[in-house]
C-alpha cells in the first residue's frame, strides 16, 4: 500500500486544496485526485527521509506564530522603506547555530525564513551545524538569533526529531 501511495496526508491535502481552488464538480474531484495520487508517487523519491511528524499541537502553534511573525516584520519592513535618512535600517548578516538536523525540518525552517519579510536563508553549513541569515532590520544580532532558534528552531525539533 505504502509503493502505490507513498504520502496519503500529503495526497488528502493535494486534492483539498484543489478543491478548495477548483470547486467540487465531479471532474474537479477526478481531477484533485488523480493530483493527489500522481504528484506523490512521482515525487517520492525527491524526499530525503520518512517524514515523522509529531506534536501536531505545537505545529498549530508554530503555524499561527509564523502568520503572526509575518504580519509585525511586514510592517517593520513597510515602516523601514518609507524611513527617512536618519532612521534607514540596518540590515546584516547572522550566523545561526543550529541544534536542529533532520533535513525535513531544516526545509521547514527554510520556507519560514524565506516567508517572514526581511529575512532570508542565505547558507546552510555543510555539516548543518550553523545557519546563515540575512535579516533587513537588525537592532541587535544576539537577540535576532535567539528569536529564531526560540520560535522556529525549537518548534521544529519537537515536530520533527
Amino acid at each position: 500500500m505504502r509503493a502505490l501511495f507513498p504520502a496519503p496526508l500529503l495526497s488528502l491535502a493535494l486534492v483539498g486544496l484543489w478543491l478548495l481552488l477548483n470547486g467540487f464538480s465531479l471532474g474537479q474531484w477526478l481531477m484533485g485526485l488523480l493530483l493527489g495520487w500522481l504528484v506523490p508517487y512521482l515525487t517520492h523519491t525527491l524526499r530525503p527521509t520518512p517524514v515523522r511528524f509529531s506534536h501536531p499541537l505545537v505545529a498549530l502553534r508554530l503555524f499561527f506564530q509564523v502568520g503572526a511573525d509575518v504580519i509585525a516584520w511586514n510592517w517593520r519592513v513597510l515602516r523601514g522603506t518609507l524611513a527617512s535618512a536618519e532612521r534607514v535600517p540596518k540590515g546584516g548578516f547572522v550566523v545561526v547555530p543550529l541544534d536542529m538536523r533532520d533535513p525535513n525540518g531544516l526545509a521547514v525552517l527554510a520556507a519560514i525564513m524565506c516567508v517572514i519579510p526581511g529575512t532570508i536563508w542565505s547558507e546552510l553549513a555543510l555539516d548543518r551545524s550553523a545557519l546563515l541569515v540575512h535579516m533587513f532590520d537588525m537592532e541587535d544580532a544576539q537577540a535576532e538569533i535567539d528569536l529564531i532558534k526560540r520560535r522556529y528552531e525549537q518548534p521544529l525539533m519537537e515536530i520533527f526529531e
